[in-house]
């Protein structure tokens, strides 16, 4: 069971070219997300109050024709009512015929009832006439003559409810405007159907909903396109990066093959060149002494010193390698005795003349900042041993606010640093990559300043942070 969790919690780990792409998608995403969000609210309240305002617009239009019709009206008959009676019955059936007569449209008509609820006009919708409409109700529970009366009683106005249409017998919105005919306790009025204008709008709300789903759409297109880039970006910049990874790894474990080499042929030399030849010495000055006791030659015991000294001599020349290897001063002491032991070699070994200079402080530096430190001053003595053609070295190593500081100066000849473009040189040498490039494992700096006829200094800085409390309050060297 672990191992099938291990399993699916390894597929489910993310690459890093995978979470550098989410880094730069996720916010992509989001900001297209709320941009759409923004744009689509934006646009439908926007979209929204220009539909109201155009269908208040329209309606105002529909309620200013109906005042025109029914101010049409009441001129073909006020002669009429204004001459009658609250009783005259023939004035009242002239004007209901004047009215029935008036039609325009194929639903346009005008309608009266009395205050009582009693139709007396509808030229269109005839069952209506002589009946009685009280607390009449459209399907959606609005009154309709009830409200005309209470209109037309406080003069007039306008009402909207839904009412069959005469020419399809579909209900629809219908707007009415009633004046009232008080000496008579009449509600005269005429409507008009608004289906058009509400068709109108809902046409106009069908079309913003299509622009902002093609916005939509189109931020969205927009945002694939980008995400498309990012990675398509990312996959080029990975590739690349990881081609430049690839060179630089192969080019590492060249060098590192380069310096293994170096180093092998180095100590083969040495064990060849010198204890090789010295135990060959030994072996023939024991043979000898072998012979000699065999024939009982009194220069024996001159022989065998002669051995003993040879293999001591041997014996001192492998200390010296494995000191160059890993001096052991450098574990059991700290890196100053390290090198004062490693300069005094240098000075006795080539004649140039060595001096070397520490403090004592009260941090001291770690195993890997140690170990540092002593390869690259092994290196840069080696290479003044080789090529500086240097008569005086410093060597100095010192404690300061930023770090532990060694520091490296020679009399020689120099060279030209910093080194000509790789066009005008050849491949650079192993030492100095070496150098710096362990002191930049450790968080340091290291600076070369030379020029020829002019010597060269080396200071390789290492921080604080490889910088170790003592483990008691006697001062320690570094």
């Amino acid at each position: 069971m672990k191992a099938i969790l291990q399993r699916l919690r390894d597929q489910l780990e993310l690459s890093y070219g995978q979470k550098l792409f989410l880094l730069a998608s996720l916010p992509l995403i989001l900001a297209v997300t709320l941009i759409s969000l923004v744009v689509t609210v934006q646009s439908r309240a926007l979209a929204e109050r220009e539909i109201k305002a155009l269908e208040t617009q329209l309606i105002d239009a529909k309620k200013e024709e109906l005042r025109n019709y029914l101010a049409i009206a009441r001129t073909a008959f006020v002669n009429t009512y204004g001459l009658a009676g609250p009783n005259d019955a023939k004035a009242k059936l002239t004007v209901t015929q004047e009215l029935s007569s008036i039609l325009y449209g194929n639903d346009g008509y005008f309608f009266v009832f009395d205050y009582d609820g009693n139709n007396l006009v509808a030229p269109r919708q005839t069952f209506l006439i002589n009946k009685n409409w009280t607390g009449l109700k459209d399907i959606d529970g609005t009154p309709i003559t009830d409200e005309l009366i209470r209109i037309a009683r406080e003069g007039g106005g306008y009402h909207t409810f839904e009412w069959p249409k005469p020419s399809t017998g579909e209900t629809e919105r219908m707007i009415v405007y009633v004046n009232g005919l008080q000496d008579w306790r009449w509600v005269v009025g005429t409507g008009i159907f608004i289906g058009d204008v509400l068709d109108t709008v809902a046409a106009s709300r069908a079309d913003v909903e299509a622009r902002i789903k093609r916005t939509s759409l189109y931020i969205v297109g927009i945002a694939i396109a980008a995400l498309i880039g990012v990675f398509l970006s990312g996959m080029v910049l990975n590739i690349r990066e990881r081609r430049l990874a690839d060179a630089k790894l192969k080019d590492l474990t060249q060098r590192i093959i380069d310096t293994q080499e170096e180093e092998r042929g180095r100590v083969a030399r040495e064990l060849h060149d010198g204890i090789s030849q010295m135990l060959v010495g030994v072996r023939y000055a024991l043979e000898l002494c072998k012979r000699q006791v065999g024939l009982g030659d009194p220069r024996a015991p001159t022989t065998l010193t002669k051995g003993i000294d040879g293999l001591g001599s041997a014996i001192l020349e492998v200390r010296r390698i494995s000191r160059d290897l890993r001096p052991g001063v450098l574990d059991d002491l700290g890196l100053g005795p390290a090198l004062k032991m490693l300069t005094d070699d240098f000075s006795a070994r080539t004649g140039i003349q060595t001096r070397f200079e520490t403090v004592v402080f009260r941090n001291r530096l770690d195993e890997e900042a140690r170990i540092a430190l002593y390869r690259i001053a092994q290196e840069a003595l080696t290479n003044i041993e080789r090529h500086a053609e240097a008569t005086h070295v410093d060597v100095s190593l010192k404690g300061q606010r930023n770090g532990g500081m060694l520091k490296i100066t020679d009399n020689g000849k120099g060279m030209q640093w910093p080194p000509p473009s790789r066009s005008q040189r050849k491949s650079p040498g192993l030492g100095l990559r070496n150098m710096q490039e362990r002191v930049e494992q450790l968080g340091g700096t290291m600076q070369i300043t030379s020029a020829p006829s002019k010597g060269t200094r080396i200071e390789a800085l290492v921080p604080l942070t490889h910088m170790l409390r003592p483990q008691n309050k006697k001062a320690e060297v570094l």
